[in-house]
């Protein structure tokens, strides 16, 4: 049944420098994801999949990309209410400045926020893989009769810095709030519950607002963030709920947490199931022929995006996105190819050819292991690209290092016969 009467908010403006050089000609919530996705896709298909049909995604960064995927893809017939639309940074008579954080975005979009005057905001990010019924979220924060509700799952101490950790009482009011916390005293008071191995409840930074104390918090805290100053400061003057969450949740904020969700997906048992015939992960349709592997192929233990045509090659553990091309004696192991946008005519190859390029994607006799491949990357024939251990971080025109990753942005091309 749609929920009318809440609004779904997913903040995506931030620059996204964590996982940079992926964020370095998109937004955040447009980086793709398994092959056919991207990040974007996750929280608006948890909206659609519990009925909440009316959504606003607020970013400002490179966001041209984000813009066409959102247009192409979520398209509502006319019997329907539902819409997905892009409230971007802008210039007004209000203010001249771009989003300052979170809070400073739904401050620079009030205007907007009470022209629609739902009952409540589900406020979401657009980095996270998990799936969660938010129509049991919104109906729990109204049972409890809250001003604020904080989703929250059990996390171990060694995560817990990276987390808003919360106290609770005996009936979910979180009764403190803590961000990022490092001194070993306060984590020593805060790990009380009852899992040994998850002994603290850490924020998602997922939340759902009744309207009115929204309104409310974003006059009278001057902060410009959630995490930092609008939750901790809420719990004096509001009713402030936890609302406990123990399903698949990863945060892939950074290129280590990117590369490891994304490869986590191709185990037998993977967490986050992208099979579920009841809760669908929506992106945009595209008219594309189904993946080519032909006789000489191995392939294991992978995910083929359609449009990828893969000739000769050794495919192990990896991801091939839509529109990739590997060419003869090719092999991949742990690898991330996010693939293309287009395919090259045969005049274009021809082209490639007599300038000296490679062609879109991978080209023939390569041993590329423990990398990401950014879309509409050309890798000549007989390249070497592996990740190795505690290898420094380096950015040049042709790659990244990263966590010890190797990435080829967005557009790179690799001549023929590099080591990397």
């Amino acid at each position: 049944m749609p929920h009318t009467d809440t609004l779904a908010l997913i903040l995506g403006g931030g620059a996204g420098t964590r996982l940079y050089p992926l964020t370095k000609q998109r937004a955040k919530p447009a980086v793709p994801i398994a092959g056919n996705y991207r990040l974007v896709d996750i929280p608006i298909s948890n909206c659609l999949n519990s009925g909440i049909e009316h959504i606003y995604i607020l970013t400002q960064y490179n966001s041209v990309s984000l813009h066409r995927h959102i247009s192409q893809t979520y398209k509502f017939d006319l019997f329907s209410r539902g819409w997905v639309q892009i409230l971007a940074a802008e210039q007004t008579p209000r203010s001249a400045d771009w989003y300052q954080g979170t809070a400073d975005a739904l401050r620079k979009q009030r205007m907007e926020l009470e022209t629609i005057a739902p009952r409540d905001f589900l406020i979401l990010s657009g980095d996270h893989l998990y799936r969660m019924d938010y129509a049991a979220f919104v109906q729990a924060h109204r049972d409890a009769q809250a001003d604020v509700t904080v989703a929250v799952l059990p996390v171990s101490r060694d995560d817990a810095g990276r987390f808003g950790i919360v106290e609770t009482d005996s009936e979910q009011r979180i009764t403190s709030f803590f961000e990022k916390p490092k001194d070993a005293v306060l984590l020593d008071r805060l790990g009380t519950y009852p899992d040994a191995r998850r002994p603290f409840l850490g924020s998602m930074g997922v939340y759902v607002f009744r309207a009115e104390a929204l309104y409310q918090l974003l006059d009278t805290i001057p902060g410009s963030d959630f995490g930092k100053d609008i939750i901790p400061a809420s719990l004096s003057s509001c009713k402030v709920t936890a609302y406990p969450f123990d399903g698949y949740w990863a945060d892939i904020g950074t290129i280590k947490a990117f590369y490891e969700a994304n490869l986590a997906l191709l185990e037998p048992d993977s967490q986050f199931n992208l099979h579920d015939p009841e809760r669908p992960i929506y992106t945009h349709p595209r008219l594309l022929p189904p993946c080519q592997v032909d006789d000489n192929c191995r392939c294991t233990g992978s995910l083929l995006a359609p449009g990828a045509r893969l000739v000769g090659a050794d495919i192990d553990h990896s991801i091939v996105g839509v529109r990739s091309q590997i060419g003869q004696g090719t092999r991949l192991a742990r690898t991330i190819m996010m693939g293309a946008d287009f395919f090259e005519s045969d005049l274009q190859k021809a082209t490639n050819a007599a300038a000296g390029r490679p062609n879109l994607g991978i080209g023939g006799n390569c041993v590329i292991e423990g990398a990401i491949i950014d879309k509409n990357a050309r890798i000549g024939a007989n390249t070497v690209i592996r990740s190795l251990p505690n290898r420094p971080d380096v950015e040049t025109d042709q790659f990244v290092v990263r966590d010890g990753i190797v990435i080829v942005p967005k557009n790179a091309t690799i001549p023929a016969g590099t080591v990397i």
